[in-house]
């Protein structure tokens, strides 16, 4: 499974961003894996933004995102996408993608370790 995260770039506060995330993989098809946004802040430990179920019918958010981002995905063409709105200075960080094989159509996760594949990262910068 290969995992290309881009989107990410430097942008003034209150401004809107929308993250990709671009799946690859041949042992199952996409629809089989469970996804989810991380991100890690210089000196910080990585933490979690958001996830969404296999079929895309379940998602979560951290408490510091909620109703500011929305997580979909698209299973025709393999991809999860993170729409950040009203971004903040401290919204400033690496973002990572990440996936996990899911038995449960409705299950998702917050917890990085519960992961089993991450794309390489995209960097957000927002300026007060």
């Amino acid at each position: 499974v290969q995992l290309q995260a881009s989107g990410g770039g430097l942008l003034q506060a209150g401004n809107s961003l929308r993250l990709s995330c671009a799946f690859s993989g041949r042992t199952y098809v996409f629809n089989a894996y469970a996804m989810g946004w991380f991100r890690q802040a210089p000196g910080e430990e990585r933490e979690f933004v958001a996830a969404i179920s296999r079929t895309g019918g379940i998602t979560i958010y951290s408490d510091s995102v909620k109703g500011r981002f929305t997580m979909s995905r698209d299973n025709v063409f393999n991809k999860v996408f993170l729409q950040m709105d009203s971004l903040k200075p401290e919204d400033t960080a690496i973002y990572y993608c990440a996936a996990r094989v899911s038995e449960v159509a409705r299950s998702v996760r917050r917890t990085p370790t519960d992961y089993d594949y991450w794309g390489q990262g995209t960097l957000v910068t927002v300026s007060s």
